[in-house]
């Protein structure tokens, strides 16, 4: 069944002149507006679209991209605020409500962004906007493997290290140690988990633990040497913050991926960097 607030893959039913509708399923039929629409779109095609509700409040297709969908979160930036609330600029024509009920401690301002959850209001069929966080995570118990690759975004910071979101459903942590460059509210990367600790706390990584970790690294190392001629000015007595900056990567991390190379005789270690053997 089709779903606001998503993207959905639905077929094309009737053309008309300013568009064609979709077959929505239980949403009944839906228009995608010309402006949309490939010039060799026909009946019987299958698209994929996003729908939401226009300034109208009807049901409209898009392939436009918005910046988040219905239970993700993201950083937006508020364009108008009003009697009714704020609104947030998402990349779509109809901007996305922030009611005054779903802001947290003090009302938002303009031109300012803030980390918000979109969600579907059930009575309404709107796409609405929460800056009120915690009561949308850590709903379910978190089921992660050490090691699985996650879609993180960035909350605030804390003395211990950076509360992280993890798959748009639980709360984590990056430990500062295990911080590697610098972050910011709302940026959306990879990570990867170290642990589920037994009280359902979660400890995300920047990088991927263990051999797996070495494996990327040492590719990583051997493209850029490649790149090079054969040579980088890099080397294991590097400073951390060279290293990073090449890299990206933790000195610790480079060294055990250095090490690995030594050990295959790909390369050798000179005072003044690292060397490809042929």
């Amino acid at each position: 069944m089709a779903e606001i607030g998503k993207y959905n893959t639905l077929e094309v039913l009737k053309e008309r002149d300013f568009g064609v509708y979709l077959d929505a399923g239980d949403l009944g039929e839906i228009l995608l507006p010309k402006r949309y629409c490939a010039d060799d779109l026909e009946v019987g095609d299958r698209i994929r679209v996003f729908i939401y509700l226009d300034t109208d409040d009807h049901l409209i297709a898009t392939t436009e991209i918005p910046v988040a969908i219905v239970g993700e979160f993201s950083m937006l930036k508020v364009s108008e605020v009003n009697n009714t609330g704020a609104f947030l600029d998402w990349g779509l024509p109809k901007e996305v409500l922030l009611p005054y009920s779903e802001q947290k401690n003090r009302p938002v301002e303009v031109d300012k962004r803030y980390l918000v959850r979109l969600y579907l209001d059930k009575h309404t069929n709107r796409i609405v906007a929460s800056t009120k966080i915690d009561r949308f995570l850590d709903k379910t118990p978190p089921n992660y493997k050490t090691g699985e690759e996650v879609q993180l975004v960035v909350a605030n910071r804390t003395d211990l290290g950076q509360k992280v979101i993890v798959n748009h459903e639980h709360w984590g942590m990056i430990f500062r140690s295990d911080v590697l460059k610098t972050v910011y509210p709302g940026q959306k990367f990879k990570g990867y988990i170290k642990e589920v600790r037994a009280d359902g706390k979660i400890n995300v990584s920047m990088q991927k633990p263990g051999y797996g970790k070495v494996i990327d690294t040492t590719d990583k190392i051997l493209e850029m040497m490649a790149e090079q001629d054969g040579f980088i000015t890099v080397h294991d007595k590097s400073s951390p913050e060279i290293i990073f900056q090449h890299f990206g990567l933790s000195k610790k991390a480079f060294k055990k991926a250095v090490g690995a190379l030594l050990k295959q005789d790909k390369i050798t270690v000179e005072p003044s960097g690292l060397r490809l053997k042929d």
